[in-house]
């Protein structure tokens, strides 16, 4: 039974990762918890494995295509080590009723970020769907060329004189230390919040900010690991290795998925399957933190 939980969870989180581009790792902790019997705090941490493998995965498929800027991104990790280690230790500090209804919580916030994003696209596409009906059809139009890779400048140089972006700098400190709170206290990878944290700080486009938060989520991931195994908190292993492997697996899927079926039925589909999740959750642990 934990067998097939595991492969069936593994496959939702790793379909929606290839699929939507990332939110399927919010389902790893209530699944550890609720349908493989572990405790929040194994959980958590289990889930850092299976987000942090997902995205080094999905990291090095997105660099092989071109839209990775890994200096970028490996700064941009690294600042944030500092945010995921006190995660990882505050984590541990809080009662698990907390925890879980911290985590139902988030699952609310990105429920309803998804919704909110849906509603705006819907609401962009129906004057262009008008306008395209009251056209006759035009040939299709060439292929634009790909945007050249941001060059930008740096926030700190030495040579051949100092000089700083302290706005910039303080930005990127900020962003980069909430994503690894985040990461680090919750076990999530966070990327609802690494794109736009990248595109903030960084002022890097879309194409690449999706890209290159995987490589910020593979080192804030491993990082909070790291500290939360030197604390004593290891996982049940076996649950968790079939989850990321089927989280792993079906990413490769959900990709392809994305390519054929409808985005807008698939990302309202997660955001009930979340909203559900959050429910259940919340319901669960309301008793024990009122």
């Amino acid at each position: 039974m934990t067998i097939a939980i595991a492969v069936v969870a593994g496959t939702l989180i790793g379909l929606s990762l290839g699929a939507l581009g990332g939110g399927g790792s919010v389902l790893a902790v209530p699944v550890l918890v609720f349908g493989l019997d572990q405790t929040a705090a194994q959980a958590t941490t289990g889930s850092l494995v299976v987000v942090g493998v997902t995205a080094l995965v999905g990291g090095l498929a997105a660099y092989r295509a071109g839209n990775v800027l890994l200096g970028r991104g490996v700064t941009f990790g690294l600042v944030g080590i500092g945010g995921a280690a006190l995660g990882a230790k505050a984590s541990g500090l809080v009662p698990e009723p907390v925890l879980l209804g911290s985590f139902a919580a988030l699952m609310f916030v990105v429920a309803a970020l998804m919704a909110v994003r849906q509603l705006g696209a819907r609401r962009e596409a129906a004057p262009a769907r008008r306008a395209g009906a009251a056209r006759r059809p035009e040939p299709a139009a060439a292929a634009r060329p790909r945007a050249t890779t941001p060059a930008g400048e740096p926030i700190v140089t030495v040579s051949p004189t100092f000089a700083c972006h302290c706005s910039r700098a303080l930005k990127l400190l900020a962003t980069a230390t909430v994503v690894g709170l985040l990461t680090g206290f919750l076990g999530v990878g966070g990327g609802f919040l690494a794109v736009p944290a990248l595109v903030l700080a960084l002022a890097l486009p879309m194409e690449y900010a999706v890209g290159t938060s995987l490589v910020v989520i593979t080192i804030t991931s491993a990082s909070a690991l790291v500290v939360r195994a030197g604390a004593g908190v290891h996982p049940d292993w076996t649950p968790v290795v079939l989850l990321t492997v089927a989280a792993v697996a079906a990413s490769w899927a959900g990709a392809r998925l994305a390519a054929r079926a409808d985005t807008r039925t698939l990302q309202a589909a997660f955001t009930g399957l979340l909203l559900l999740v959050a429910g259940y959750t919340t319901w669960q642990v309301l008793p024990a933190v009122v």
